[in-house]
């Protein structure tokens, strides 16, 4: 891979046409091939399949477009970071956030930094727990927002002075949306949607009552839009947090639990994180504002 870039590799990736990256990054057609050839010999995979017209990536293949894109953008931000001074901040914070009102306190704390340095950006990036920290873990992130409980073994973090509270996403016309809370007893034979990130042991888990085993799991969702479109054709009940979808002149409604189930949130980064200095003042903005 030495002297094949990772650049070249995604361009051909891009056009699937020797002969359109060729032109793109001024190769001859005959050095690019070599150049492929060599890579391929070196990892000991075939990355492309030939055909008589266009060529097509191998599963090897587009296992490796994902880390090169993956490494190009961390060298971006890596570079970024360095060509920042002192006396001058600037330059870009990426956040990984689940779907949550908490996030009110990312944007307060954003718009405080940028008060004092105008030419700090902000990315925030929906997802998932199992997103987010897959995120966190490769360095495409600085901090992630992630509900309790936290893996203290492999972040440090700062606990948010916010709940979310869970409840159950419905249609009107449903069994239970007459119902002014729901109960475990409600649920236990009614098809469930999950967030996917729910685990065995987690508090959701136990406020049910019942062995997930016992209960009818219909489908998962990693953002609840998605679980709400399921919700809207009839699949099932959606386990969710409150004030996520707006149900106002919706055929779906919202009903909250009995007895209530809250859940804590921190702002997370990885242990001996060195931090780019808008990332710095980004954490100590937080840091005031949950003093």
């Amino acid at each position: 891979m030495l002297d094949f870039r990772y650049d070249t590799f995604l361009d051909l990736c891009e056009t699937l046409n020797y002969s359109r990256t060729a032109e793109n990054l001024h190769l001859s057609q005959p050095t690019l091939s070599r150049q492929l050839r060599d890579m391929e010999e070196e990892l000991g995979k075939q990355l492309f399949i030939r055909g008589s017209r266009r060529i097509t990536l191998t599963d090897e293949g587009m296992i490796l477009r994902k880390r090169a894109e993956e490494i190009l953008d961390l060298v971006k931000k890596t570079e970024t970071e360095i060509a920042v001074t002192d006396s001058s901040i600037s330059g870009d914070v990426y956040i990984g956030a689940g779907e949550t009102e908490g996030v009110h306190f990312l944007t307060k704390a954003a718009r405080l930094l940028q008060q004092e340095h105008p030419d700090v950006r902000f990315h925030i990036a929906s997802g998932d727990t199992t997103d987010v920290t897959d995120d966190l873990d490769k360095g495409l992130i600085d901090f992630g927002l992630l509900f309790d409980p936290v893996d203290k073994s492999r972040y440090e973090y700062l606990r948010l002075p916010f709940q979310d509270s869970y409840g159950v996403l419905m249609r009107r016309d449903s069994e239970l949306a007459s119902k002014d809370a729901i109960t475990p007893e409600d649920l236990w034979d009614k098809p469930l949607i999950w967030n996917r990130n729910t685990r065995d042991d987690s508090p959701l888990a136990a406020w049910l009552r019942r062995d997930p085993g016992q209960l009818h799991s219909a489908a998962t969702y990693n953002l609840l839009f998605n679980g709400s479109l399921m919700v809207k054709d009839g699949l099932g009940y959606a386990l969710a947090l409150a004030g996520l979808i707006n149900t106002v002149d919706s055929e779906l409604c919202f009903k909250p639990l009995s007895p209530p189930l809250n859940v804590g949130m921190s702002i997370v980064w990885k242990k001996y994180q060195i931090f780019s200095k808008p990332a710095e003042k980004f954490l100590i903005k937080l840091q005031e504002l949950t003093a």
